[in-house]
């Protein structure tokens, strides 16, 4: 039920808050069209005698009550019309997005204690973020030695974040391999490499719930394992 509750206050959120701004919208609408209707009342009003017929003046008063309302309406519905039209932008650039590789590839699946020590290989590495762009990486050619601590130093945009990315597979080689432990990571499920790879971001992320919650997303741990 707490996990329920949590859920809807986070689904409501947006909501609420586009429910809100949908109703300042409305009463601005309103309160311009009362100011609109009220000076052409006293412009009908002041009008000399004889300058316009009287039943032509009841009826753009009476006509002017329902445009009013009409044009709120209108506004209204466009507003709304516009909000709904960015969850199909939203389908629409998903669609065309590449999907990724398959999560697990029976056929080639690394071992168990994989990876052991940690080396990594780049062979003749090259990254690019799209077809239509250059490579960010450029025959990236190096070796990691495993269980040590290794530091890539550059400047900002030299490509340091796109190697942990690449490594990762967020971003695929456009040439080159990785290896890790002497297995490709290209030809492994992307599953098999980031369950066995972790990860501390520059900056830190928290989801939502306990603390236990953050530490093991996936409960694939007791309690005493996680206190260990």
């Amino acid at each position: 039920m707490s996990t329920n509750l949590v859920l809807l206050d986070g689904f409501s959120r947006p909501w609420f808050h586009n429910v809100s701004a949908m109703e300042w919208l409305s009463f601005r609408l309103n309160l311009l069209s009362n100011f609109v209707f009220a000076f052409s009342l006293v412009l009908l009003v002041s009008l000399p005698e004889g300058f316009i017929n009287p039943s032509i003046a009841g009826l753009a008063v009476t006509y002017g009550i329902n445009l009013n309302v009409l044009q709120a309406s209108v506004i209204w519905n466009i507003c709304n019309a516009e909000n709904k039209m960015i969850s199909v932008e939203r389908i629409l650039q998903y669609t065309n997005i590449a999907s990724e590789s398959p999560l697990v590839i029976e056929d080639c699946r690394p071992p168990r204690n994989w990876p052991e020590t940690g080396t990594i290989c780049f062979q003749n590495l090259q990254i690019r973020y799209a077809e239509n762009l250059p490579s960010v990486l450029k025959n990236i050619t190096c070796t990691f030695p495993g269980r040590k601590k290794i530091g890539v130093v550059g400047r900002t945009g030299s490509g340091k974040s796109t190697l942990i990315q690449a490594i990762f597979r967020m971003v695929e080689p456009r040439e080159g391999c990785i290896i890790i432990d002497n297995v490709d990571i290209c030809e492994i499920g992307l599953h098999d490499l980031r369950s066995r790879l972790s990860i501390i971001p520059q900056d830190p992320a928290l989801f939502e719930g306990t603390v236990r919650g953050n530490l093991d997303p996936l409960e694939q741990y007791s309690d005493r394992e996680v206190w260990e």
